[in-house]
């Protein structure tokens, strides 16, 4: 898709439209980033709310659960205790025999023996009448033995079981004659009553978790769209100072007096071509980035002397800077050769030497080692920059990424070039690292694991 851009009255080339359209697009960065802040406070608000309202809610509905099953408890208790008086033709001696020690343990005074078989049927009838379906166990106190004798555990499925959850039931010391009654799965049979609001906070919390996954989403995307528009801003300025360059010596070229100047006519040609060259290099990495965002590359593997390699690209690297470059290097006489792609590996000893002389200071200083280990074979290339913050490290292989330098703006770049060396150390199963302070340069550190002496 092609787009053109023409603005009454303004005169503009094509590389002008293209920045005033790129000027755009960042705009459109600028606003969408306002309104994923916005959805981002509004849906933390949203989940905040509607969290504490669903715990206010559910916290309300366990109480009322709670106190209906106590309520119904004591009435059936109540009942049990005037059923067992009138039995033993022996009157309650209290108006409210019924007392709770705990959430769900209950003592009932009597005042008269009581008949273990004659408790349990009432117990049974009165609790089954209540629509209480929950197990219980009841025990009645001994004062020969001053101990709560164990009565029985019986199952809402009406099966009797063993005392295997209560051994012992609290006594009661106020009471003579009582018997006592447990409701070990009192929380159980309440989570069973509300299943209906389980189910639904179980739905928002799924409807939460896929919003929260949304915003994550939205975060990612707003971090990408960032990096994006760094990376189109500084492609701005790399496109824009060779063609400006190349626009201003073909108007000198184009002047018809320079055919009598031939040592202007070359200069000015030469300009044209070093810019154009700088030109093919940015297009060329972004060009690499494309296929291996596609995977349409392939590694062609060979045997290559690692260390002729290296003093091959170090030497490249020295005689096309434009600085005083001091580079220095210590390559071991025991690396032999490796099994590698010569492009890509070429490429990721120039971007490593490019990077620790761009960002070096004045006088850069760069180290390049090989060492032979017991498996592998490293690589580390060091310099005498001002080193990177441990806040940044996690992120210097991103793609687009580059370290913030506030308003300073000296070492141009696409942020890509570590995200290229990254991405090729992976497609040969290399390990790359960074060992870095602030202050005292940084270090990246290839290991190349060693087949031959795996073997």
């Amino acid at each position: 898709m092609v787009i053109f851009l023409t603005l009454s009255g303004v005169k503009s080339e094509p590389p002008v439209q293209v920045f005033l359209i790129l000027q755009l697009i960042l705009s459109k960065f600028t606003m969408r980033q306002k309104q994923i802040r916005f959805v981002v406070l509004l849906g933390a608000f949203a989940i905040i709310g509607i969290i504490s309202i669903q715990v206010y809610f559910l916290q309300n509905a366990w109480n009322i659960k709670e106190k209906q099953f106590v309520q119904s408890v004591l009435i059936g208790l109540r009942n049990v205790a005037e059923q067992m008086s009138k039995y033993n033709q022996a009157a309650l001696p209290h108006t409210n025999p019924v007392r709770q020690l705990s959430s769900n343990y209950y003592v009932v005074d009597i005042n008269s023996v009581i008949d273990a078989n004659i408790l349990e049927f009432y117990l049974k009838a009165e609790f089954d009448k209540l629509n209480l379906q929950t197990d219980f166990e009841y025990a009645i106190y001994n004062c020969q033995t001053d101990k709560m004798e164990y009565g029985n555990y019986l199952a809402k499925s009406g099966i009797a079981k063993p005392n295997v959850l209560t051994a012992n039931l609290p006594k009661y010391d106020q009471y003579t004659y009582y018997f006592g009654v447990n409701f070990p799965l009192l929380r159980n049979t309440i989570i069973g009553d509300m299943a209906i609001w389980f189910f639904f906070i179980g739905l928002l919390l799924v409807a939460i978790i896929f919003f929260v996954y949304a915003i994550f989403v939205i975060l990612q995307q707003k971090r990408l769209s960032e990096m994006q528009k760094d990376f189109i801003n500084n492609m701005t300025h790399e496109f824009k100072t060779p063609i400006s360059s190349i626009n201003i010596s073909a108007d000198v070229i184009m002047d018809p007096d320079i055919i009598n100047h031939p040592a202007r006519l070359f200069t000015y040609g030469s300009v044209i071509k070093q810019e154009n060259n700088r030109l093919n290099q940015q297009v060329d990495k972004v060009l690499q980035i494309a296929r291996i965002e596609s995977q349409s590359f392939h590694l062609k593997k060979e045997a290559i002397d690692l260390n002729s390699l290296i003093l091959k690209v170090a030497e490249n690297c020295k005689a096309n800077s434009n600085r005083q470059l001091v580079l220095n290097t210590n390559l071991s006489d025991a690396v032999k050769s490796i099994e590698a792609d010569t492009l890509h590996l070429t490429n990721i000893l120039h971007n490593l030497l490019d990077n620790a002389s761009k960002y070096s200071g004045k006088e850069p200083v760069i180290n390049i080692e090989t060492e032979q280990t017991e498996k592998s074979i490293l690589i580390r290339i060091s310099d005498n920059g001002p080193g990177i913050h441990p806040d940044f490290q996690h992120r210097i292989f991103q793609k687009f990424y580059r370290i913030p330098t506030g308003n300073l703006h000296d070492v141009k770049g696409f942020g890509l070039g570590l995200y290229y060396v990254k991405t090729i150390c992976d497609a040969h199963k290399w390990e790359i690292s960074l060992i870095s302070e602030p202050g005292k340069g940084s270090n990246f550190v290839i290991e190349i694991p060693d087949k031959k002496k795996r073997i």
